[in-house]
């Protein structure tokens, strides 16, 4: 089996964002009934077992590390008022849902993603979304990202030509560089370039020698200059690492828990109230091609 873990706060502005592109507005309820409508197709792509992770609200733990941590301050409230309603009709039409107050939506991916993929039964973990912070969940090609407006697929590989560090180091790559999206900087100086020069060779922060010339990297600009602020900031990267991080023990369940077996009886009045009847019956056609 094949397990599909969606970022739905992601496939939420995905749909939203899709909807003003193509008609120039979108209802207020237009992105939640988008949301279902995409999951009900990887349904009939071939899904069988679906988690879908949200932030019910923007805030987390993380906010209470660092003070410039990203919040809903600026968030447009068509995008806020549909997240418990995306949320409430993923769950009539029988999904998975994870709905994240004290950790985030990446964190209940990368929770389930271990999980699934410590289960033999399971061929592949798709992490549906294109997050470079679930690049650090990645494992060869067992465990991959699947970016869908893109329709591609991110292993292992991808991850290390496109940041130049493997999937371990993602989380120390971030802390060095920073994050603009999530609302820390990394530090002074640090590059995409350098970060990934100096973490394919030495993989971890605390790795990286204090001294520059002990780095052998001699086609590396400005090092000593780097190795200073490192030396000089090292308790921020150690804390912009731990906000990177994506956690691992959100109870998400097991793999068997995340099998779709069709809508609810309430999944009838929530399509309804979206404004997409429809979905009630590409749900129930789904679930009795399943049967």
């Amino acid at each position: 089996m094949k397990v599909h873990l969606v970022d739905g706060t992601y496939e939420l502005f995905r749909q939203h964002y899709g909807q003003v592109s193509r008609h120039g507005s979108a209802g207020p309820f237009d992105a939640a009934a988008g949301v279902v409508a995409s999951t009900l197709q990887l349904v009939a792509n071939g899904a069988t077992h679906v988690g879908v992770a949200s932030d019910h609200v923007i805030e987390s733990f993380r906010n209470d590390l660092y003070a410039g941590y990203k919040t809903s301050a600026g968030m447009e409230p068509i995008l806020l008022d549909q997240i418990e309603v995306m949320e409430q009709a993923l769950v009539a039409c029988g999904f998975t849902t994870w709905a994240m107050v004290q950790w985030e939506a990446d964190d209940a991916l990368a929770s389930a993603a271990a999980i699934a993929a410590a289960d033999p039964r399971v061929e592949q973990v798709l992490i549906v979304t294109p997050d470079k912070d679930l690049g650090q969940c990645v494992r060869g090609t067992r465990v991959v990202q699947y970016d869908r407006r893109k329709d591609e697929i991110v292993d292992e590989q991808a991850v290390r030509a496109k940041f130049g560090v493997g999937p371990q180091s993602i989380a120390d790559y971030l802390a060095l560089v920073g994050d603009s999206a999530d609302g820390y900087p990394g530090l002074p100086g640090w590059g995409a370039k350098s970060a990934a020069t100096v973490l394919a060779e030495f993989a971890t922060i605390e790795a990286i020698p204090t001294s520059s010339g002990d780095w052998g990297l001699p086609g590396l600009r400005g090092a000593e200059k780097l190795a200073t602020t490192l030396r000089n900031q090292m308790a921020d990267a150690l804390l912009f690492r731990t906000i990177a991080t994506v956690a691992l023990d959100v109870p998400v369940g097991v793999v068997d828990d995340w099998q779709w077996g069709g809508p609810t009886a309430e999944f009838a009045a929530v399509a309804t109230r979206l404004g997409a009847p429809d979905l009630v019956t590409r749900a129930e056609r789904l679930a009795a091609r399943l049967a």
